[in-house]
């Protein structure tokens, strides 16, 4: 390595890994982990102390998680649809980072760290959840270990593999410093582009809430189907009347009991109905051909100043067969 990259690292090195790791787990789109595996090669040569690394870069984890789960903890769900509209990975946002909530508890905070879409949302989501601060310092705490530790391993196990690159990287100078900028500038247009494509093909007819509202008053009849995970319910326990409750991820199972001749409405609390397109169009494929999702979901339903009821679920075969 030369030694003007040395002393940048020497001296500027921990304050670099602190500040990167802290931004990442905001969620700006600045990944760490090739800064931790950098820091744990340079650690490895003696030149940066690896205690002082580690303990930086958890406490930044720590802090940045603190901040979204009071975010959670204040706003609620709210907090989690802003995040998934922003999101460059929409698809992976909260009905599937609740799913996974809902499968391994909230020690899946442990992990969430080595999951794309899971490590930003699941700090506000424990927040809305209110699982505690001692409990979620502890597990986010256990997170940061991991995740950082498996950073700072990777690059000592690969040191020598890592300064040969530095040392190519520092030869060819700001030409380096440019790639790096356009590699970056290239991943975020190309999730954004991923993102358009989603959102492109969750288009489809929806109903409006008055006119569901209207066909609801006339008799009609349509069934209406809630397709929002247990968590969001729990965190929302309202719901429109009547509403039967099939979740996003076990919608092919009740496929046999919904009617073939009849309107099925679908709603979520989700940004642009991503859940209820998703069902809707599982539906459709299956030969449904009167199905929409209703277009603001929920939060418009709420919105209109329309009834809502609290009531337990009945199962989806009683309700078709009452109804």
């Amino acid at each position: 390595m030369s030694q003007q990259l040395l002393l940048a690292l020497q001296h500027f090195g921990l304050a670099i890994v602190i500040i990167n790791v802290f931004v990442d787990q905001l969620g700006l789109p600045v990944p760490a982990v090739p800064t931790l595996i950098v820091a744990g090669a340079v650690a490895a040569s003696g030149r940066l102390s690896l205690t002082a690394v580690f303990l930086g870069a958890s406490l930044a984890c720590l802090v940045a998680d603190c901040c979204w789960y009071l975010l959670g903890q204040m706003f609620g769900i709210r907090v989690l649809k802003t995040l998934c509209k922003i999101s460059l990975e929409p698809d992976s946002c909260v009905s599937n980072t609740q799913s996974r909530f809902e499968r391994w508890g909230v020690n899946s905070l442990i992990i969430a760290k080595f999951i794309p879409g899971l490590a930003i949302i699941a700090p506000p989501l424990a927040g809305a959840l209110r699982i505690g601060w001692a409990r979620f310092i502890f597990l986010s705490t256990l997170s940061a270990i991991l995740w950082v530790g498996a950073g700072l391993v990777a690059g000592m196990l690969f040191r020598t593999q890592v300064e040969t690159l530095l040392i190519d990287l520092d030869r060819v100078g700001s030409l380096a410093g440019f790639a790096a900028v356009l590699l970056l500038a290239c991943y975020i247009g190309y999730k954004w582009w991923e993102r358009t494509r989603f959102y492109k093909v969750l288009r489809m007819a929806r109903i409006s809430v008055a006119e569901l509202h209207r066909l609801m008053e006339s008799g009609a009849a349509p069934v209406v189907v809630d397709v929002r995970s247990h968590t969001a319910r729990g965190l929302e326990p309202r719901r429109i009347p009547g509403a039967v409750h099939v979740p996003l991820g076990d919608a092919a199972r009740y496929v046999k009991d919904l009617p073939r001749d009849g309107d099925i409405i679908l709603y979520c609390s989700c940004p642009s109905e991503a859940s209820a397109a998703r069902v809707a169009r599982m539906l459709m494929s299956h030969g449904f051909k009167r199905v929409r999702p209703l277009f603001g979901g929920l939060d418009a339903w709420l919105a209109a100043g329309y009834a809502v009821e609290l009531a337990a679920d009945q199962p989806l075969s009683s309700r078709i067969i009452s109804g």
